[in-house]
């Protein structure tokens, strides 16, 4: 009887086959049974189903969702993220493994093969990837031309962007679309753009503080060789290998991050068949954002608002008001701890025995410390996220503001790589087309000029600077 009993019990909780959500419209009074999907992250509906809904004049039903808060774009077995347990892993593999036991480029090849490789495997693709950081010196002459005090990160975009001249064979617009269907092509333009974007990240900041460019070192490690190539100045120059692994971690952290801003924008430019060169700068461009990939840069511009430890109360205070921000805490998807900034602070304290606290760091961790005692911060959930680690590693390494966002970059490129492959091989790749819902003018007729109405005024002017204006004054001059 006790195992009747379990059996039924077994059956009885057993989550049904098939779910459905019953709709019904009553625009038209018509019933709906759309097929409920379960997946590891989320249940989920096809949107192609509310098609199916038209009202009485046949116009089909669609989804409004603005920046795609709740919008699944793809199928994807890259990274996933568990964001009320505060977990991330990569190909299934808990990046709190992978920052202790691996490398860089190993999880580099997990992430776009989708394995960990064997030790032949991990050999190859490292030779070819490091291998392919040397820059054709047209690409190095290019890079020498940008204004003195050009940003890196436009420096690096569009460099990236003019790598694809340089590759018309395996460019899609003037080799043929079904170009990547070919591994070899599509696997040497992946180490191409490993190794090549490491060495123009260095050489960008080397252009900006007005310095020679440095070639890479074929005989160093990926991490090592970008440390070599910024700072290098003879030939005795060897990198701290503390910071070269804290750097390589780092790299590991910030490689891949499932469906972000940038990530979907990669998708959705390899969804039009353009070159992986202009898919990589495209997604850079989207990186360079404040509000996606600059994110500890504004954490050090607040820490340096701060100025002192003694400042801190008054600071929270303001935030509680809502007169400042509070950079590096709180998450779009971790509702709790993220995983990567526990990681990211032990990595810290690695690189403080090595280049010391400055003040920064002190305030830093002071407001770490009052921000986690305060019941305001914890019943909202406001952790401190990967950014607000990271951007004080980066300030400690020496490294300047301006290039945070590269060293975002270099990584990130192969989590867009990975989501690239993915997408070639994904029978379900059809070209991006969201659609608008419009709010402007019904069909009008054209108006002669002379017969507008002249009430309506648009401002156009626009910025200036000292040199215009003073042109504008001598032009309108004319010796009168």
């Amino acid at each position: 009887m006790d195992r009747i009993s379990n059996i039924s019990n077994q059956f009885s909780s057993a989550k049904p086959t098939k779910q459905y959500l019953h709709v019904k419209d009553n625009r038209t009074g018509k019933q709906y049974d759309i097929k409920i999907k379960d997946s590891r992250e989320a249940s989920y509906v096809q949107s192609k189903e509310f098609q199916k809904m038209k009202d009485t004049e046949g116009s089909v039903l669609r989804v409004y969702d603005p920046g795609y808060m709740n919008t699944i774009n793809a199928t994807s077995k890259v990274s996933y993220i568990d964001g009320d347990k505060g977990v991330l892993e990569y190909r299934g593999i808990p990046i709190e493994q992978l920052c202790e036991q691996s490398t860089f480029l190993e999880v580099a090849f997990l992430l776009i093969h989708g394995v960990l490789p064997s030790k032949n495997q991990y050999t190859e693709w490292k030779q070819k990837i490091i291998r392919h950081t040397i820059l054709h010196q047209d690409v190095q002459t290019l890079m020498q031309k940008f204004r003195f005090n050009a940003h890196p990160q436009g420096i690096l975009i569009s460099t990236l962007a003019a790598l694809s001249t340089f590759r018309p064979e395996s460019n899609p617009a003037l080799a043929g679309q079904d170009i990547y269907k070919d591994l070899q092509v599509r696997n040497k333009e992946i180490y191409r753009i490993i190794g090549q974007v490491l060495t123009i990240a260095a050489n960008a900041y080397r252009c900006r503080i007005g310095r020679e460019q440095n070639l890479p070192n074929t005989e160093l490690d990926y991490a090592e060789n970008f440390i070599y190539m910024m700072d290098k100045l003879n030939d005795d120059y060897k990198p701290h290998p503390k910071l070269t692994k804290a750097l390589d971690v780092l790299f590991i952290i910030h490689a891949e991050h499932e469906m972000n801003c940038s990530t979907a924008f990669t998708r959705h430019l390899a969804s039009s068949g353009v070159d992986v060169y202009s898919v990589v700068a495209g997604s850079a461009a989207a990186l360079y954002g404040p509000k996606h990939g600059g994110a500890n840069e504004q954490v050090v511009r607040m820490l340096e608002k701060i100025g002192d430890k003694k400042n801190i109360p008054e600071f929270i205070q303001k935030v509680k008001d809502r007169k400042e921000l509070l950079m590096g805490f709180g998450h779009r998807v971790y509702k709790n701890y993220d995983p990567r900034a526990k990681i990211v602070k032990r990595i810290a304290y690695e690189v403080f025995e090595v280049t010391g606290k400055e003040n920064i760091i002190e305030i830093a961790l002071e407001l770490e410390r009052i921000a986690l005692s305060d019941p305001y911060f914890i019943e909202r959930k406001l952790y401190p996220n990967v950014d607000f680690y990271s951007g004080i590693i980066y300030r400690s390494m020496g490294f300047p503001t301006d290039m945070f966002v590269v060293l975002f970059t270099i990584p990130r490129v192969v989590g867009w790589l990975a989501h690239w492959v993915e997408f070639l091989n994904d029978k379900e790749n059809n070209i991006a087309r969201p659609r608008q819902n419009f709010v402007g003018q019904e069909r009008r007729d054209y108006t002669n000029m002379h017969e507008r109405a002249t009430s309506f005024e648009f401002p156009l002017d626009a910025t200036s600077s000292y040199l215009s204006k003073r042109r504008n004054i001598h032009g309108l001059y004319k010796g009168q």
